[in-house]
């Protein structure tokens, strides 16, 4: 798998997952697992979109 596609799925996995302890946490009460879970979301993101960089750039 090249390294952008490997970097766009393994981005929108971190996404799916803090998205999942985002809600755990608001569910829960607990302030700590919902922020945990937004940070993860947020840098599943970035990593998605350095993914997509790549692979326009055939990296």
């Amino acid at each position: 798998m090249k390294s952008g596609t490997q970097d766009k799925v393994e981005g929108k996995l971190h996404e799916v997952k803090g998205t999942i302890k985002e809600i755990a946490g608001r569910i829960s009460g607990k302030a700590e697992l919902e922020v945990a879970g937004t940070d993860e979301k947020v840098s599943g993101k970035i990593q998605e979109k350095v993914g997509q960089i790549k692979t326009v750039l055939g990296k």
